[in-house]
């Protein structure tokens, strides 16, 4: 039986990045719920569509037990994070985050979801592929500049132009 996965979705998100996953999960049929991270379900992508998630992130908090999967879909996720990092919105993201991996579920993402990883803890000492822009910032966790990277429960992928090249490794571990 596939698993459930719940997608976060900045605002604004990279569509590119999520648009695969999205397209992924229902064309192999796994089931998933979209969580904007923002005071509203309704967010753009960086490039200036509009976007109706299921829900807010402060729907999921409380509810991880509900899903199998977290998917990290950034956007302009870093510069936009620390402009916002004190929002009621990013501390529920953390938190659920930290909550998932608590859980020991499975933790996916790319680009700036390794930068999250090392900022919360769930990535310390863990190999994450991260965009070259923010690999020199990490702390705790290890960049590499792999296409994509597996450590335990956390699956990374560079930027969204190697999402693809983890896809088949996630439906690996999703369906």
């Amino acid at each position: 039986m596939p698993k459930k996965v719940a997608v976060l979705a900045v605002n604004p998100v990279n569509g590119f990045g999520l648009f695969q996953y999205l397209e992924t999960f229902f064309e192999k049929k796994i089931p998933y719920k979209t969580f904007a991270v923002s005071v509203s379900t309704a967010i753009k992508t960086n490039s200036g569509v509009n976007i109706q998630t299921d829900a807010l992130i402060s729907d999921l908090k409380g509810h991880e037990q509900d899903f199998d999967a977290l998917v990290f879909a950034c956007g302009d996720a870093i510069p936009v994070f620390a402009q916002n990092a004190g929002t009621q919105y990013n501390q529920d993201m953390l938190a659920v985050i930290k909550k998932f991996n608590e859980l020991g579920k499975i933790i996916i993402g790319h680009c700036g979801a390794g930068m999250l990883a090392d900022m919360t803890g769930i990535g310390t000492g863990k190999k994450v592929a991260v965009h070259p822009f923010v690999k020199s910032f990490l702390k705790k966790a290890i960049g590499t500049d792999d296409a994509f990277n597996v450590d335990g429960n956390l699956y990374t992928a560079q930027t969204e132009n190697t999402i693809s090249s983890m896809i088949p490794t996630l439906l690996g571990v999703l369906k």
